[in-house]
């Protein structure tokens, strides 16, 4: 799981990111277009980008900004982020409009807190077009990823979507070893890799 890291502070509205895509869905079918994604850090802040041509089901509830729990029952982008020596991960889930929720696990499922508690300082943003295609982001501080996940080298990660909500297609950037769509498993995420931002 490539982040590109950027020596200048990162603004909404001038980002200039390269995105990669999910072609496929949880069974191997073809999801046309692309949804696409991409990780950035600068000295503050872990953004997460999420990007989809197709009109988006959003939450009837979500709304731009705001903390929303069950996202995924819609469509929606997730970013997990996980520590394998500790077995704690996050997962951040991220709304086409900017709605967006957290939760902190202490393994598979198994939720630090009974009762949603959003973590403070994080940001979203999104622009949704004429035609339904959407591009949103989340922005997350890094020293409060790094004071509970111990955020570095060893961290992984995983970037979800489900899309096509109510039918719903599950996609996943890494390869989960699951019949059926289940993105907690964070023994399988990926390794990050941390590579300079590209020139605009």
């Amino acid at each position: 799981m490539t982040i590109f890291e950027s020596t200048r502070p990162l603004a909404w509205g001038e980002l200039n990111v390269p995105l990669f895509g999910l072609t496929h869905d949880w069974h191997g079918e073809r999801v046309e277009p692309a949804a696409g994604f991409a990780l950035v850090s600068d000295a503050r802040r872990l953004w997460f980008v999420a990007s989809h041509r197709r009109p988006a089901a959003l939450h009837p509830q979500a709304r731009p900004g705001h903390f929303q729990a069950q996202l995924w029952r819609y469509d929606v982008a997730e970013l997990f982020l996980a520590d394998p020596r500790s077995g704690r991960y996050f997962e951040f889930n991220l709304a086409p409009n900017g709605a967006w929720w957290t939760c902190e696990f202490t393994g598979p499922r198994q939720r630090t807190e009974a009762l949603d508690i959003a973590m403070p300082e994080v940001a979203t943003f999104s622009d949704l077009a004429a035609d339904g295609s959407w591009v949103a982001a989340m922005a997350l501080p890094l020293d409060l990823l790094r004071a509970r996940l111990d955020l570095g080298p060893a961290t992984r990660a995983n970037v979800t979507f489900v899309l096509e909500s109510p039918q719903q297609r599950f996609l996943t950037a890494a390869k989960l070893a699951s019949a059926e769509p289940d993105f907690h498993r964070p023994g399988e995420f990926s390794a990050i890799s941390r590579v300079p931002l590209p020139p605009a």
